[in-house]
């Protein structure tokens, strides 16, 4: 916990943003707020002051964090015209909390660090539960002395906070942990699916698997979604499919081959194409079951 209230920014207040910005609130801070569309009811009633612009934001705030979508959005937010950059004085801090490209986010750091300030790459990881449980693993990229600073409000919003390295290296972590989470999510939509078709019952094959080597978070929580077939969001299939670009797009650019992770995304594709982009990531499930012509739900 910090001593004293800061004077936060809080720039993108969605599924993840609201609950983030909300335990900054609670923990007695003055939170300056921007987002796209409707204000959050929670944020509105609350005792944030919500800015007509993100311009606005950075004037009135010392730290602020933004968690938008994509990068293009990140741009957009830092350096349009009424953007955070034209708001800023020296010595203020930048946070940026979206998933976006690790190349990108080493040139939007420098960019901001030209104007005197500092920048932290921080996305996180743990969806919806996560930011409402205050639970989120938080990546970070960034100088070690502002990442010291910023830290209090992490433990706010997070338990497992780590500083990876410099500006970029958190965003890097994040693209790995979305590449072990979607190969994840095949392997277990495989294991299940050719269980089902093979006779098994596939939530007692689940539940025999819970207590070996194959354990993981992703066959409790995901495979018994694709059990039961609920596939409500989640963690939607199109903000996966972003994730895996960027992983792709990096991977070509170090000269690096993913073909596991260029499998994964196919997978979602296919989903997406079939009106499924708004699915959870579980529903990876369905284009397997597509190719072979069966559910793991259907009756043996």
């Amino acid at each position: 916990m910090t001593d004293r209230p800061l004077k936060i920014g809080f720039i993108g207040l969605g599924t993840m943003g609201t609950p983030m910005a909300g335990h900054l609130i609670a923990a007695g801070h003055q939170l300056f707020v921007n987002t796209l569309g409707k204000m959050p009811a929670s944020i509105a009633d609350s005792s944030a002051t919500q800015c007509v612009s993100v311009r606005g934001v950075a004037e009135r705030a010392d730290i602020i964090f933004v968690m938008v979508p994509d990068t293009p959005d990140v741009e957009k937010v830092l350096f349009d015209d009424a953007g955070v950059a034209s708001g800023l004085s020296k010595g203020k801090v930048v946070v940026d909390m979206s998933s976006i490209s690790p190349i990108a986010t080493k040139e939007f750091a420098q960019r901001i660090n030209a104007l005197g300030c500092d920048y932290l790459d921080a996305p996180v990881s743990g969806g919806e539960v996560g930011a409402k449980n205050a639970t989120l693993s938080i990546m970070v990229g960034g100088d070690e002395a502002v990442f010291e600073r910023v830290k209090p409000l992490f433990e706010l919003m997070g338990k497992n906070i780590t500083l990876v390295g410099g500006n970029g290296d958190g965003q890097t972590a994040k693209v790995a942990n979305q590449i072990i989470v979607a190969l994840n999510i095949e392997a277990v939509a495989e294991a299940l699916l050719f269980a089902a078709r093979a006779g098994a019952d596939p939530a007692k094959v689940r539940a025999a698997l819970m207590g070996g080597f194959a354990s993981s978070k992703i066959l409790e929580v995901h495979g018994e979604r694709m059990i039961k077939r609920t596939f409500d969001p989640g963690f939607r299939i199109e903000l996966h499919q972003k994730d895996l670009n960027l992983a792709l797009a990096s991977a070509r650019a170090l000269g690096v081959a993913l073909p596991n992770t260029a499998t994964a995304q196919e997978l979602f594709n296919a989903c997406s194409a079939h009106g499924g982009k708004a699915w959870d990531h579980s529903a990876m499930v369905r284009a397997l079951e597509k190719l072979a012509n069966f559910e793991i739900g259907a009756p043996r």
